[in-house]
């Protein structure tokens, strides 16, 4: 059982991070460097799971959160956030973020945060 996860992070280093992460886990997972190639790929593909940055050059976090909840309202959406201020958080969950995880993380953090929003038990 695996999810079809889709990582949007400009910093290349923390995405080929997550995707290695949560490719180990056995997930289907790509990373995008920005929001805008975000929208492409969940233009042409079905996903299960974004997991996105906040602070990002162009479209930030939270219009993609808004743009993807608006226009594929099934797909789960993770926000990972340097910023978790008590606003940033009640401004993530009321844009319809299905989670939040604080900057800096441990994987295991990661790892549950991603089987508790797709459903798909961590492995070992």
């Amino acid at each position: 059982m695996s999810a079809k996860i889709l990582v949007v992070d400009d910093e290349h280093f923390v995405r080929d991070l997550l995707v290695k992460i949560l490719a180990r886990q056995g997930h289907d997972v790509r990373g995008v460097a920005d929001a805008a190639e975000a929208l492409r790929q969940l233009e042409s593909e079905s996903w299960d799971l974004v997991l996105t940055d906040v602070v990002m050059p162009g479209i930030d976090g939270f219009e993609l959160l808004r743009r993807v909840k608006g226009s594929w309202p099934a797909v789960k959406v993770i926000v990972l956030t340097g910023y978790a201020r008590r606003q940033s958080i009640s401004d993530f969950l009321l844009y319809g973020a299905d989670e939040y995880l604080a900057k800096p993380f441990q994987v295991h953090e990661l790892l549950a945060v991603v089987s508790r929003v797709t459903g798909v038990p961590a492995t070992a």
